[in-house]
C-alpha cells in the first residue's frame, strides 16, 4: 500500500474545522471528531533566474510538461503528480466528511428553489420561435422551436440524450441557419473548452457527417450553406478563421484569416441585419474588425480600420451606415459613431452619441428603426432607446439601490420589441418585452422559487468605503431585514477585480442558504473591474494592481466597523483572477478572515506570466505586465504574487479547488500554493485542496450537479464560522469533494468571447 493510501488512516482527535477561526481550535474542539493528516508534497528545489534575480521553486515538479495532452486526456498525467493530487483529494474527503449531512441539506434547499421544468421565453425569428427548456430532473436543456403562428413544438437538440454516458457535457454556441433548415451547435465533452462543431439537418433530426474540432465561435452566411468558424492553435488560442461549405470535407475548408499576433484572439459573428459577417480580433486594449458581405461569403474580408494600439471599436450595421462603439479621440468610456458602410475608414467617423465622462456605454443593439444602448453611470445600469427617424431618446430606468440587467439579443432586425431581464440580490429574475415606441413593458417570465421567496424580507444596500487614496469603493450588501446589524453576524464577502469584469448584482437563489442562516452577503466592487468605468479598470491592473487588494481589505474593515461583521468572522471568496485576490489578502491580512474560498485561483502569477507557452500568457500581458522583457513588471508581480509571498505566519482555514482540464488556470497553481502554505503556516489552519479530475475551469456541468460544489463551499463557510448546527445534518451521503467542483459566480463568458482567467 502506497503512502498516499495510508494518510486517511492516520487520525487525531480534533474538530473538523476549528470554528470561529484557526486559533479558536482548543476552545471549541469536539472530542468525538477525527482529523486526518494532510499530505506533504516533496520539495524538489528548482533555481530560476530572471533579470538577475534568483528565486527557488520547491514545487515546480507539479507542473506537467505534457499539459496540452493532459487537458484533453487526464489519464496522461505523470504518475507522481497524479498520486499527489489523489492524496490531496483523499485528505479533503476525510477532512470534510463531518460536513456531509450539512452539504446534503444545503443541496436539498437549493434544489427546492429551482423550477424543475424551467423554460425560457420563445424568441421569434420569422416563421419560428426558438428557446430552451428543461424536463423535470434533467441536468441539461433541450433546444426547441415552434411555429410563431402556433403549432407543435419540435425538439432540435436533446441535451439529456446527448449527455448520456459522458463524464462531462456542456453546450457551447448554437444557432439555426437563416432558412431554418439546419442547426449548428458546439459541445465540450472534456471540460477543457475544446468545443466540437456539428450541424444538424432539422428535416431528418440527424447530424450531418462533417465534424469540426477545436472551434471557439461560428456564424452562418445568408445562403444557409456556408459557415465561418474560428479554430484554436495547438496552444488553445483562437487564431484561425475558416469557411466551411455544408456537406464538404472540413479538411478542405478555406482559411479566411489568420491572426499572427499571439496577443490577440479572434471571434466571428453576424450583424443583427445579417448583412455582414464580422471577424473581430482583440487584445486587452486594441481591437480590429473585418467585414464580409454575408450574401457573398466567398469574398475577401474588408478591413474597417487598421489596428492602432489603444483603439477599440466594434461594428454593426444600421441600414446604409455602420454604427460603431469606440473609445476613439479620448472617449475612455466609449462613444457611438457612424460611418458609411461603403467607406468605413476612421476619417469618415461621425459622432452619433458623443462621449460623456462618467458614463460607460457597455453595448449597442441596432434594430431597423431604433438603437438601444446599455450603459452604466454612478454604478447603476440603464437602457437608452434612440429613434432612428428623428434622433429622439428616452431612458429605461430602475429603482433599487443595486440590480443587474441582461440584454437578450433578438434574432429579428425589423422589430420594435426589445427583450431584457432584471433582477437584484433580493428580486428573482424578471424577463420583459419592451415596446420601443409605446414604452410598454410586458412581463414575459418571472423566475419561480418553488419553495417560496419574499423579496421584502431582505434588504439590499449599496455602500461605499473611502480608501487611503481618496477613492470610493462600492459594496453591494444583502441581509435579512430582521437581522441586527451590531457586528454579531458573520460575513461572506466576494470580490474579483480584473479583466474589466463586473461581478453582477443579480439574484442568486443559492446565496439565500447563507443569508437565511443569519449571514451578511456582500460583494466588494474593487478596482480592476468596470463598475466605475475605464479609470476603475486601469487603476486595478499592471503597476496599479495593489489597489485591487487594498480595496478588498478596506471593504472588509469598513463592513466590520459599520456593524455588518466582525474582523475574524469573515469568509472571503474569489474565483480565478478573484482567487489571486484571495491569495494576496490571505498573505496581507490573515487576521481578518476565518476562512478563504479560492476557486481555480490564479495564484502562481509570476511563473505563469514567465511561461509564454501557456494559452493566456501573451494576451494577459496587458492585464498583469510582461515579466519576461520588463524588469519592473517582474518586480511588481513578484511583490504581490500569492505563491511567492507565502510567509511563516498564521493563515485562515482554506478551501481551494482546481480542474485537471482547465486551460485558463492550470491545476498546478492550486497544488503548488497549497503545498507551500502547508509547509510554512504557523498555526493549525486546515487547508483543503479539491481537484476535479474530469472537469476544467467551470467545473462540473449540469444545473443540479453544480449545486454540490456550492453546498461544499457554503458548508465550509458555515463550519469555520461556527454555524454548523447539529439540526442542519440530514441523513444521506454527500458526493466526494472531488466530484463536487461546479461553477457559480466568476464573470463567465460565452465560448465566442476572448478567454480570461
Amino acid at each position: 500500500m502506497r503512502w498516499w493510501s495510508l494518510l486517511v488512516l492516520a487520525l487525531v482527535v480534533v474538530a473538523p474545522f476549528a470554528r470561529g477561526g484557526p486559533d479558536a481550535a482548543a476552545a471549541e474542539a469536539e472530542a468525538t471528531a477525527v482529523r486526518p493528516i494532510p499530505p506533504v508534497a516533496a520539495r524538489k528545489p528548482v533555481r530560476l533566474t530572471t533579470h538577475g534575480i534568483e528565486r527557488v521553486d520547491d514545487y515546480a515538479w507539479l507542473r506537467a510538461p505534457n499539459w496540452r495532452d493532459v487537458i484533453q486526456d487526464p489519464a496522461r498525467l505523470a504518475p507522481a503528480i497524479r498520486a499527489h493530487l489523489d492524496a490531496e483529494n483523499s485528505y479533503a474527503e476525510a477532512a470534510l466528511a463531518p460536513l456531509s449531512g450539512l452539504r446534503v441539506k444545503l443541496v436539498e434547499e437549493m434544489k427546492a428553489r429551482i423550477e424543475q421544468n424551467e423554460s425560457g421565453v420563445p424568441s421569434p425569428d420569422g416563421p419560428y420561435a426558438y428557446w430552451s427548456k428543461y424536463l423535470p430532473g434533467a441536468e441539461h436543456p433541450r433546444i426547441v422551436r415552434a411555429p410563431t403562428g402556433g403549432g407543435p413544438e419540435q425538439v432540435l437538440l436533446d441535451g439529456p440524450a446527448l449527455a448520456a454516458g459522458k463524464s462531462y457535457f456542456s453546450f457551447g454556441d448554437d444557432l439555426h441557419s437563416p432558412d431554418h433548415r439546419r442547426y449548428a451547435y458546439t459541445v465540450d465533452e472534456t471540460g477543457s473548452e475544446s468545443y466540437t462543431l456539428r450541424i444538424r439537418d432539422l428535416r431528418t433530426g440527424r447530424d450531418l457527417p462533417e465534424v469540426i474540432h477545436e472551434v471557439s465561435s461560428f456564424t452562418w452566411a445568408q445562403d444557409s450553406r456556408t459557415l465561418f468558424y474560428v479554430a484554436h492553435d495547438d496552444n488553445h488560442r483562437a487564431r484561425f478563421v475558416y469557411r466551411h461549405r455544408v456537406g464538404s470535407d472540413p479538411a478542405k475548408d478555406r482559411l479566411v484569416y489568420e491572426e499572427k499576433d499571439l496577443g490577440f484572439e479572434v471571434s466571428v459573428g453576424t450583424t443583427r441585419s445579417r448583412r455582414f459577417v464580422v471577424i473581430s480580433t482583440a487584445s486587452g486594449d486594441t481591437c480590429e474588425e473585418r467585414l464580409i458581405d454575408a450574401a457573398r461569403p466567398e469574398r475577401k474580408p474588408v478591413l474597417v480600420v487598421p489596428r492602432r494600439t489603444g483603439l477599440r471599436y466594434s461594428v454593426t450595421d444600421w441600414g446604409d451606415q455602420l454604427v460603431i462603439l469606440t473609445n476613439a479621440d479620448g472617449a475612455d468610456d466609449f462613444k457611438i459613431v457612424t460611418a458609411p458602410a461603403s467607406a468605413p475608414g476612421l476619417k469618415n467617423w461621425r459622432d452619433l452619441v458623443p462621449y460623456r465622462e462618467g458614463r460607460r456605454i457597455l453595448e449597442v443593439t441596432a434594430l431597423a428603426g431604433h438603437l438601444v444602448r446599455h450603459e452604466r453611470e454612478d454604478g447603476l445600469e440603464r437602457l437608452v432607446v434612440r429613434r432612428k427617424a428623428d434622433g429622439s431618446e428616452h431612458a429605461v430606468t430602475f429603482g433599487e439601490e443595486a440590480y443587474s440587467l441582461g440584454l437578450d439579443s433578438p434574432y429579428e432586425f425589423e422589430t420594435r420589441t426589445f427583450r431584457f431581464s432584471y433582477s437584484s440580490p433580493a428580486t428573482p429574475k424578471q424577463t420583459f418585452d419592451y415596446d420601443l415606441e409605446s414604452r410598454e413593458r410586458v412581463l414575459r417570465k418571472q423566475q419561480k422559487i418553488p419553495s417560496g421567496h419574499d423579496p421584502s424580507a431582505y434588504v439590499v444596500r449599496r455602500l461605499a468605503v473611502a480608501t487611503s487614496d481618496n477613492e470610493q469603493v462600492p459594496i453591494t450588501v444583502l441581509h435579512r431585514r430582521d437581522l441586527r446589524l451590531d457586528g454579531s453576524a458573520p460575513l461572506f464577502l466576494e470580490g474579483y477585480g480584473a479583466y474589466s469584469a463586473v461581478v453582477p448584482t443579480s439574484f442568486d437563489s443559492n446565496i439565500l442558504s447563507l443569508v437565511d442562516r443569519g449571514l451578511v452577503y456582500a460583494i466588494a466592487h474593487v478596482r480592476g473591474g468596470l463598475e466605475k468605468g475605464e479609470r476603475w479598470r486601469n487603476a486595478g491592473r499592471l503597476a496599479s494592481k495593489a489597489n485591487t487588494f487594498n480595496d478588498f481589505i478596506a471593504a472588509a474593515e469598513h463592513l466590520s466597523k459599520a456593524g455588518y461583521a466582525t474582523a475574524g468572522r469573515i469568509v472571503a471568496r474569489g474565483d480565478s483572477a478573484g482567487g489571486l485576490l484571495m491569495g494576496v489578502v490571505a498573505n496581507m491580512r490573515p487576521d481578518l478572515f476565518a476562512g478563504i474560498v479560492a476557486r481555480v485561483p490564479f495564484v502562481d502569477v509570476l511563473n505563469t506570466m514567465l511561461d509564454a507557452e501557456l494559452p493566456l500568457t501573451v494576451s494577459d500581458r496587458l492585464e498583469w505586465g510582461d515579466p519576461i522583457r520588463d524588469a519592473n513588471a517582474y518586480r511588481t508581480i513578484a511583490g504581490y504574487a500569492p505563491y511567492e509571498n507565502v510567509a511563516a505566519q498564521p493563515y485562515p482555514h482554506m478551501l481551494v479547488t482546481a480542474g485537471i482540464s482547465d486551460p485558463r488556470v492550470q491545476y498546478w497553481e492550486s497544488a503548488k500554493w497549497v503545498a507551500k502554505i502547508r509547509a510554512m503556516k504557523t498555526n493549525d489552519a486546515r487547508i483543503a485542496l479539491v481537484t476535479r479530475m474530469s472537469a476544467g475551469h467551470f467545473g462540473v456541468a449540469g444545473r443540479f450537479a453544480e449545486l454540490d460544489e456550492v453546498a461544499l463551499i457554503q458548508a465550509f463557510a458555515l463550519d469555520v464560522l461556527g454555524m454548523h448546527r447539529p439540526e442542519d445534518a440530514v441523513a444521506g451521503d454527500a458526493p466526494r469533494p472531488s466530484e463536487a467542483i461546479g461553477t457559480r459566480v466568476e464573470p463567465s463568458r460565452p465560448s465566442a468571447a476572448p478567454m480570461a482567467r
